[in-house]
């Protein structure tokens, strides 16, 4: 049976430029998938603002609905791991960048994509931590895999107020470490410490423009959600054996660094690419943020909104004016 939904979409016009409108589909115009979901949250990343803008590194052909994250219920399945009436979240994989995603009423997709819903997560919950989360425990995960430990030290974060850096402060903390929040938006310092951060700094803590491939330590390690000169100075200020999780490129996507960092303090420099992380690990993960790493302070990190307000956020997020996770509520 054929279900009409709402969809936000983009479309790309004849001239290359691209319009942003919510739009009636039908879930018969869905792509071919083994889960029907009836999608109640959806989650706003800086992704989807690239996608939504028409960023042909993200999203190859239009028109397109974004949306990278998504929780909901199942209304159809043709596998026996998922039933009707499951509740599911989605986050990564190819959903909203080549599959229709989250910004829809509706998504179809791959059994392998889909999550069963934490109990410690309602929906909505889960939304707030999306993405975003995901990311900032994989990195953590990585870290301590290579070694790291709150007693080695404070860990930084770099562009802390926004979705991923949150996350992070909230995570890390929870966790266990001191957490060092860096951001230029010296007028969310409290909102970081309540977050867990044990203090704030600004940008240039962790950006040296003498560009010294080596200093003190500093701080035994960190998340970089920035790139550039920021992470180069986060790898020369680390401590022994620390290490570096990388997941963002605001300032830059080039690193200028050195081999001193690796063969003096034995640094570790760990990518972290959520999108396509197996199954297993990213079962492990959700169970880590449903349990030991839960944040206790969700609700300081959500904003919330509807499919009608939604294009705004996204323009906020590409200006870097959002703060937290802005979460999307369909009405069903």
């Amino acid at each position: 049976m054929s279900r009409t939904f709402r969809a936000y979409r983009i479309f790309e016009a004849a001239d290359g430029k691209f319009e942003r409108k919510i739009v009636e589909r039908k879930t018969d115009d869905l792509p071919a998938g083994d889960v029907l979901i009836q999608v109640h949250y959806a989650g706003l990343n800086y992704k989807d603002g690239l996608s939504s803008s028409g960023h042909k590194g993200i999203t190859k052909e239009f028109p397109h609905t974004p949306g990278l994250d998504a929780s909901g219920v199942v209304v159809e399945s043709n596998v026996p791991q998922f039933h009707t009436g499951d509740r599911v979240l989605v986050t990564g994989y190819d959903m909203g960048m080549n599959t229709d995603g989250g910004f829809g009423e509706y998504i179809r997709v791959p059994a392998g994509w889909v999550v069963p819903l934490p109990s410690a997560f309602n929906l909505r919950q889960a939304m707030i931590v999306g993405t975003a989360g995901f990311t900032a425990s994989l990195a953590l995960y990585k870290m301590e895999m290579a070694g790291q430990q709150p007693k080695m030290g404070e860990l930084v974060v770099t562009g802390a107020t926004g979705g991923v850096g949150s996350m992070a402060v909230a995570i890390f903390s929870k966790a266990g470490y001191d957490v060092v929040a860096s951001t230029g938006k010296s007028e969310e310092y409290e909102y970081l410490k309540k977050l867990g951060a044990v203090r704030c700094e600004g940008r240039e803590y962790c950006n040296d423009e003498k560009k010294r491939p080596i200093s003190r330590s500093k701080w035994a390690g960190g998340l970089d959600t920035v790139g550039g000169n920021t992470l180069a100075t986060l790898m020369a200020g680390c401590g022994k054996n620390g290490s570096i999780g990388v997941c963002g490129l605001v300032e830059s996507p080039k690193l200028e660094t050195t081999v001193y960092p690796f063969l003096l303090n034995g640094v570790n420099l760990i990518g972290v690419e959520s999108a396509e992380t197996p199954m297993e690990t990213r079962l492990i993960i959700w169970d880590k943020l449903s349990t030991i790493w839960k944040p206790d302070n969700l609700e300081d990190m959500a904003i919330d909104t509807t499919l009608d307000q939604l294009d705004g956020y996204v323009v906020k997020i590409l200006a870097g004016k959002t703060r937290g996770r802005v979460v999307v509520k369909h009405q069903h």
